[in-house]
């Protein structure tokens, strides 16, 4: 018999082993999704608490979506469509001004040939390594003076520049050939046409990462609009959602329909990003 035979079945123990991995892998992390969605489509809290601790919590027998009719609503003590509306505004305002701010800031460091770039650099990850609770009280004091507590903007221009962002994006920049920034300076380009025309175009996967990193930042966040809103106008999801757990009793069924309705978005808003996501991280692997 040659050395290279295998036993019967040998071939297959290893894409057995993978398999097995790859499904415990996936229902670690989908069963608590789906755990989340059969709740929310319990008729009333008290059933959720019964079955939380057996396999009924995994199943409904009478689904209802009564629950998520009750929160998308406008008017009461809890307008979680406005809610939802206000993220939403917060998201697009964010995502558009900081994608904006942090790639021409990129743009600049990788092509503007400025002195002490790597000071720079070295302050950006600094700043970064700064916890974002450590500055939260000043910016609230800077927020309080200038009059803009409770309002959309307290939420959105704080995000407009990040130098974790800045960063990733100058390592994409930095990695375009220096031939096309001078190519289209001999063609009379200005800077900022060079940036719009030629770096924006070849840098989607990269702006389609940080657009995702940065959406679901924005869409999480909870402790700084915790602190700078006091009304139902500017409050947005995360913060509404909050108000289901009362001092007296907690609305389960209402909070497990809420997190599915504030869940759906982020994950719509990767999957419509998914193939540049993937592309910039296969790409920045393979390039080091």
């Amino acid at each position: 018999m040659s050395d290279n035979s295998l036993l019967p079945g040998e071939s297959d123990k290893f894409p057995v082993i993978k398999f097995v991995s790859i499904s415990v892998i996936t229902l670690v992390i989908v069963s608590p999704l789906f755990l989340l969605v059969v709740a929310s489509l319990k008729p009333d809290r008290f059933q959720i608490l019964a079955e939380m601790g057996s396999f009924k919590a995994f199943w409904v027998t009478n689904p209802t979506v009564q629950n998520y009719l009750d929160i998308l609503t406008f008017s009461g003590n809890q307008p979680f469509a406005r809610y939802l509306l206000n993220s939403v505004f917060i998201l697009v305002a964010t995502l558009a001004g900081g994608m904006l701010f942090n790639s021409m800031a990129a743009f600049v460091l990788a092509c503007g040939g400025i002195k002490g770039r790597t000071l720079v650099l070295t302050l950006m990850i600094g700043l970064y390594i700064v916890p974002q609770e450590s500055i939260v009280l000043p910016l609230l004091n800077i927020m309080n003076k200038i009059g803009l507590t409770d309002t959309f903007a307290a939420q959105i221009l704080p995000f407009w520049a990040s130098p974790l962002y800045i960063f990733l994006l100058y390592q994409f920049f930095s990695q375009i050939p220096r031939d096309l920034y001078d190519a289209a300076v001999v063609d009379g380009a200005s800077p900022f046409e060079i940036y719009w025309k030629v770096f924006i175009p070849v840098s989607l996967p990269a702006l389609a990462t940080v657009a995702i990193l940065m959406g679901i930042e924005s869409w999480n966040q909870y402790l700084w609009p915790l602190l700078v809103t006091q009304s139902n106008s500017a409050k947005p999801i995360a913060v509404g959602i909050a108000g289901f757990f009362g001092a007296d009793s907690t609305y389960w069924n209402l909070a497990m329909a809420a997190s599915v309705v504030m869940m759906a978005p982020v994950l719509g808003f990767y999957l419509m990003f998914q193939k540049w996501f993937v592309s910039s991280v296969i790409s920045s692997g393979v390039k080091g």
